[in-house]
């Protein structure tokens, strides 16, 4: 919801006479706007943070106005985010302060649709959604405090509540990171095993490659949560790979809609698989290739478990891996550690690094059975370095690495390949 106009739009969809619970996220810009404020704080600037909450809160009453609401609703929000900006900047800071992107949002849709007359109420995410102290969401805790939160508010038509934040398992406030509001829409709707939880973003769901280098793509209409899983997390960006977990743990299927064009049936995940093997190609950038040789030692006992154990040291984690008789290759996609990494691998053998790689990866159904469609792949690809290739450690994915020079033709032959 990047204006007032879009957030009369999301109130037309929400208000269809079925009784649900919406999830919503920030207006767009505001999560940014309330980072740079913290590093105000941070920096114990008070003055630039007044600032800065002076331009958000100039934004807000112009919103308001688009909506015909009073910005009164707003102000005990604005007020204790500049009781914040006050205090001295501690890491709590950067979560107190984002956390008001969701709790503004959710105020203005849930006034806007009171004053249309709709029967809707705002039920506080803070609440009822816990992690634990690895991060995760707390289902059984967050369950139970969610069917408390329901005896209260769900005799309404429309509970509105926020994506993205929550408190952790000290009861201070935090956020879920990873998927955020989608994490949020797929834990609620699971513990209370909704008829279908509803995902609206601005594009007709999955598409079959990356509509920015590949003409003619067309949307997925239906793929499994395993197929949905392994195209997040190879690179396509309308899902993290992460939120969708407690839906299929559930079994409650997951629609992905476009908000700009409603009547569209987008892509409907479940854990079904559909009779099409491909369902789409996918691609992951800013991948870093690490290559362990050791003549004396990779066949030794215990080779493998010392190079995966470098990686577990550092909590890095590896995307790809190959192996043959005198070395070992894996792809990662974060270098922050990479460094230290490197230096002790230098340990059991000589280690090279590559970057500026890509990991193309064919997604669908891939099983043994379904012969062939490794072959096309590869035939496709024929006039591309390939670096690394990955095969058989899922059912759903062939996975390929290439430098990133080559993207955009290896997505254009695949799809050509594949789809036409």
């Amino acid at each position: 919801m990047g204006s007032a106009q879009r957030m009369k739009s999301v109130a037309e969809l929400i208000a269809d006479g079925e009784q649900k619970i919406v999830v919503l996220s920030a207006m767009s810009g505001t999560t940014n706007h309330l980072l740079q404020t913290t590093e105000y704080i941070r920096l114990g600037n008070a003055s630039g943070a007044t600032d800065m909450l002076d331009a958000l809160e100039a934004k807000y009453r112009k919103e308001c106005e688009g909506l015909a609401i009073d910005y009164a609703v707003l102000q005990p929000l604005f007020s204790a985010l500049r009781k914040i900006c006050l205090k001295p900047y501690t890491p709590q800071t950067d979560k107190d302060v984002v956390s008001f992107g969701e709790l503004i949002s959710t105020t203005m849709m849930t006034t806007y649709m009171s004053q249309q007359g709709e029967d809707v109420v705002l039920m506080p995410a803070l609440d009822y959604m816990r992690i634990n102290a690895e991060g995760e969401p707390d289902l059984m805790v967050t369950e139970q405090l969610l069917q408390t939160q329901l005896e209260t508010y769900g005799t309404h038509r429309y509970i509105i509540t926020q994506g993205f934040i929550c408190r952790n398992a000290e009861g201070q406030i935090d956020n879920l990171k990873r998927g955020g509001s989608d994490y949020t829409a797929s834990v609620v709707g699971a513990l209370i095993e909704a008829q279908e939880i509803q995902i609206w973003t601005d594009i007709d769901g999955m598409h079959n490659n990356d509509p920015r280098f590949v003409e003619g793509t067309q949307p997925v209409r239906h793929i499994s949560f395993d197929e949905a899983a392994e195209l997040a997390y190879f690179g396509a960006k309308i899902l993290h790979p992460t939120c969708i977990l407690p839906a299929k743990m559930h079994n409650v299927p997951v629609r992905l809609l476009n908000t700009m064009c409603p009547e569209a049936p987008g892509t409907l995940i479940n854990n079904q698989t559909s009779a099409q093997p491909v369902k789409a190609v996918a691609a992951k950038d800013g991948i870093y290739a690490v290559r362990v040789q050791s003549d004396r030692m990779l066949m030794a006992y215990g080779f493998l478990s010392r190079v995966f154990s470098v990686f577990e040291k550092y909590r890095t984690s590896i995307d790809l891996i190959t192996t043959s008789e005198v070395a070992v290759s894996m792809s990662v996609d974060n270098n922050s550690r990479l460094d230290a990494i490197v230096t002790e691998l230098r340990t059991l053998g000589t280690v090279s690094v590559e970057e500026g790689m890509t990991i193309i990866s064919v997604v669908g159904d891939l099983r043994a059975d379904n012969c062939g469609i490794e072959s096309v792949v590869v035939q496709a690809l024929k006039e591309i370095p390939i670096r690394m290739i990955s095969y058989g450690g899922s059912d759903h994915n062939i996975s390929l690495l290439i430098h990133s020079d080559y993207k955009i033709p290896a997505l254009q032959s695949l799809s050509k390949a594949l789809f036409q």
